[in-house]
């Protein structure tokens, strides 16, 4: 099926996954899967699978040579311990991947002792040691947990298996994370007990349905973006091809027991419907709304990353329909000259395994100033929210990152602090390119709230086969935005690595006057190329109305969380004549 799809040129782009290539492992991966499952007829099964490996194993080489005469032509994606697929950007970067290959995460391991349930149990302490299962594998975590990113919510599975807390948080379930835990392998669990673990309750059952083309960087959590050429089809968004940001399993919502409570210093605590909400003064705004980890998969070529492998479309811009924050503050009583509340907290109604719910902060500025345009917003591109998105009611603050604009909103505190979320606390900051997951202080460091000035190649695509137009010209299109509120003034493209930059047309821009300029601008340019060259790479940046600028590389911006991703954006491509 591999070479199949290779040959077939219209399938050549993003459409082709490299089955070829990994037909060898997904072969050897269901053969253990049936040895786990069942001893019955083993020997013959182990016949079919010897030969369907060595099969695969052929069909993969020659398709992975083919590939390598190919490599212009199509997209690569390896497949992660959670089936989902990761862009592979050149074949050296399958070797290393095809290299570091060392069998199946969790699997049992020849030589090692055999453990009961009732045995990890006993390891729940930091004097016993603590100790956790993850399929047929047994660790001992006790000096890695003080480095964990999650602080001590690791804590929570001491003594149990990984497998209820890695079905809610699945970005666990990447090589990355499975290659450091194998670090701390200290024996099996007995096979019976192993599959009890892996037939527990799935917390995403009850997901909506998503439209199929976007392109997952995580199904459970469900995280996806849009194919890139969609983003510059519209200047508004369609809903269904809007990026979807989930951290945790989306919540069922009854509107008959639904309300969002409201409560701090110098405020009637308040409690209110979604019908008493729709009776409030109803505004609309246009915002682009983006993940701080828009373009991480960029960063990720420099050096590894935590966090999704987001490309350049986790962004989108839409019209939303609600009650803007500061009229509802004023109704129930704030009064900035006495209020000494710095913060206003959210809550959202997805929780984490421990009942606690997602949540983040913004300042206090931001929400009661009445063109900081903070909307508590019902309606989506003129519809009510979608699930994916938040219904029935979130939050859109404006030129703030996306994780302050919490979903399926619950709860609203006015507050000398920020909130106690882990999102807010332990997430979403940026620190020095030195500062590693050990070294971080996550207390000290500032809360991304605000996003820098960014910009997109949307089209053409990484190695496209573009044609030259008859003025020896290729023409570039994409999306352009900073936070803030502060407009896109100029875009400048080169094909030369800088030597001629070309200032891009803003074909499609919001009117609203900086300070409010809350949407992201679409450009597109005409840019030279010389009649010797074959390939070009495209780079892309913009500037801002403070003449904030876009950093050349990411290698001085790199960060552990693979956050504030905003350096040139580049685009190798191949020219057609």
């Amino acid at each position: 099926v591999g070479i199949w799809c290779l040959k077939r040129p219209e399938l050549r782009r993003t459409k082709c996954a490299l089955y070829s290539a990994s037909g060898a492992y997904l072969s050897d991966r269901s053969y253990h899967e049936r040895r786990e499952n069942s001893n019955e007829n083993f020997s013959k099964r182990r016949v079919v699978g010897v030969v369907g490996v060595g099969a695969s194993f052929l069909l993969g080489i020659y398709g992975y040579r083919y590939l390598k005469a190919f490599s212009e032509s199509v997209s690569i994606f390896v497949l992660d311990d959670s089936d989902d697929r990761r862009q592979v950007s050149s074949t050296e970067e399958l070797d290393e991947e095809v290299a570091s290959y060392q069998g199946i995460p969790g699997g049992r391991i020849d030589g090692l002792p055999t453990y009961k349930m009732a045995d990890v149990a006993k390891h729940s302490s930091a004097e016993k040691r603590l100790w956790v299962t993850y399929k047929e594998g047994v660790y001992d975590i006790t000096d890695f947990v003080d480095s964990h990113p999650g602080g001590d919510a690791i804590l929570m599975a001491v003594g149990s298996a990984l497998e209820p807390f890695w079905n809610l948080y699945a970005v666990h379930k990447t090589p990355q994370v499975t290659k450091l835990l194998e670090q701390y392998r200290i024996g099996n669990l007995d096979p019976a007990e192993a599959k009890e673990n892996a037939e527990g309750h799935d917390p995403y059952h009850a997901d909506p349905s998503r439209d199929p083309e976007l392109v997952p960087s995580n199904k459970k959590p469900f995280n996806a973006e849009p194919l890139p050429e969609r983003l510059i089809e519209n200047y508004i968004t369609p809903t269904e091809y809007f990026y979807v940001r989930n951290h945790l399993p989306v919540p069922v919502v009854d509107l008959s027991n639904y309300a969002i409570e409201i409560e701090g210093p110098g405020i009637k605590s308040t409690s209110l419907t979604l019908e008493e909400l729709k009776k409030m003064p109803k505004h609309t705004i246009t915002a682009t709304v983006m993940c701080a980890g828009n373009r991480r998969s960029e960063m990720s070529q420099v050096k590894e990353v935590k966090g999704l492998y987001w490309g350049p479309s986790a962004i989108g811009n839409a019209t939303w329909s609600g009650v803007k924050l500061s009229e509802l503050l004023e109704k129930i009583g704030f009064d900035e000259s006495t209020n000494e509340a710095l913060h206003v907290q959210f809550e959202g109604l997805d929780l984490t395994p421990e009942s606690n719910p997602y949540g983040g902060s913004i300042p206090i500025e931001k929400a009661v100033d009445p063109k900081g345009d903070v909307i508590l917003a019902y309606e989506m591109n003129g519809k009510p929210l979608t699930r994916d998105h938040g219904y029935p009611v979130r939050v859109i603050a404006p030129g703030i990152v996306g994780a302050r604009c919490v979903k399926w909103l619950n709860r609203i505190v006015l507050s000398k602090e920020e909130s106690p979320a882990f999102w807010q606390r332990r997430d979403y900051k940026g620190f020095s390119p030195n500062v590693t997951a050990e070294t971080a202080k996550w207390d000290e460091a500032a809360a991304i709230e605000e996003l820098p000035v960014i910009s997109a190649i949307c089209m053409p695509s990484k190695h496209d086969h573009v044609h030259v137009n008859d003025d020896s010209t290729v023409t570039v299109r994409g999306y352009a935005w900073s936070g803030g509120g502060r407009p896109i003034i100029r875009v400048d493209v080169t094909s030369d690595g800088g030597d001629r930059w070309v200032e891009a047309e803003l074909v499609e821009k919001s009117d609203a006057r900086p300070g409010r300029h809350w949407s992201w601008t679409l450009w597109e340019v005409k840019v030279p190329v010389t009649a010797s060259q074959n390939q070009v790479e495209l780079w892309a940046k913009a500037v801002d109305s403070s003449y904030n600028v876009q950093p050349e590389s990411f290698k001085h911006i790199w960060n552990i969380r693979g956050v504030l991703n905003n350096a040139y954006h580049r685009v190798p491509i191949n020219l057609v004549r």
